[in-house]
């Protein structure tokens, strides 16, 4: 199984770009999109953007991936 993460481009540098995703800064291979630029929302995989997303989607993501981290640790409590 793959998953792809949502994370925000901070800058763009020709072919890569500096994101942050989920508080962690990164540089990640922009060729697979359209016209990147910073402030865009994007799917994150294998350090390639491979789609662009809307703000709303990008929140709605976080959240769950958030909820799935939380529900995780309170597992390994238990």
């Amino acid at each position: 199984m793959c998953l792809a993460v949502p994370t925000k481009i901070i800058s763009v540098d020709g072919k890569y770009a500096y994101v942050e995703t989920m508080g962690v800064g990164q540089k990640i291979n922009v060729q697979l999109i359209e016209s990147p630029m910073a402030g865009d929302f994007v799917l994150l995989h294998a350090g390639f953007a491979i789609e662009k997303i809307d703000q709303g989607e990008y929140v709605f993501l976080n959240t769950i991936l958030n909820e799935m981290i939380n529900d995780d640790e309170n597992e390994a409590e238990n």
